[in-house]
């Protein structure tokens, strides 16, 4: 049985990759750049997430307005560590959640065919304080993964869902410390 709380990611040795859904201008400047770039914000918030599936069902498959583009997010592990160690939960008392740096949350990890499952994936907003940090330090390699959004999501619909889950990326269990496991986890 999976556990409830649960980082599932596609990671190597030194990198992690997070997912976002940008409208076409954002996502276009930053694959030029290979970075993030105006008009992308680094005066707001920006919510990463190790769970492919979650953000097709947050993005609705590449389809909503304004997160019409999906983009596989390189980031280092030691940024990554470093967002989870800064993290408050979104559910903490809301004065020492306005002063976080990091926002963290856990969701309903959801099936290829988009429903709730019984144990949760995280995502973490990356604060303004932070996001150059993000974007100049830890971000080492952007991916427009849309078309195969798209492809897999026209699977599902036409009942293939098994052809779809051979388009999706590896994610398996993402190591932390048990300190930091204590730290994100839910009591």
């Amino acid at each position: 049985m999976t556990p409830q709380y649960q980082i599932r990611a596609d990671y190597d040795a030194r990198t992690i990759v997070v997912y976002q859904a940008y409208p076409p201008a954002i996502a276009d400047a930053a694959l030029r750049a290979g970075r993030f770039v105006a008009p992308f914000s680094f005066q707001r918030m920006t919510w990463i997430k190790p769970s492919f599936l979650w953000l097709m069902h947050r993005s609705n498959w590449a389809r909503k307005p304004g997160q019409e583009r999906v983009l596989a997010v390189r980031i280092t592990r030691e940024g990554w560590e470093q967002a989870l160690s800064r993290a408050v939960r979104t559910t903490a008392d809301p004065k020492a959640l306005a002063r976080a740096a990091v926002h963290l949350q856990w969701d309903p990890e959801r099936s290829v065919r988009g429903a709730a499952l019984n144990h949760y994936s995280i995502q973490v907003g990356i604060g303004r304080h932070l996001i150059r940090t993000f974007a100049e330090d830890w971000v080492v390699g952007l991916t427009d993964l849309t078309p195969q959004a798209h492809k897999a999501a026209e699977l599902v619909r036409s009942g293939r869902a098994a052809q779809a889950r051979r388009l999706l990326p590896a994610e398996r269990v993402y190591p932390i410390s048990r300190s930091l496991e204590e730290h994100l986890t839910p009591m």
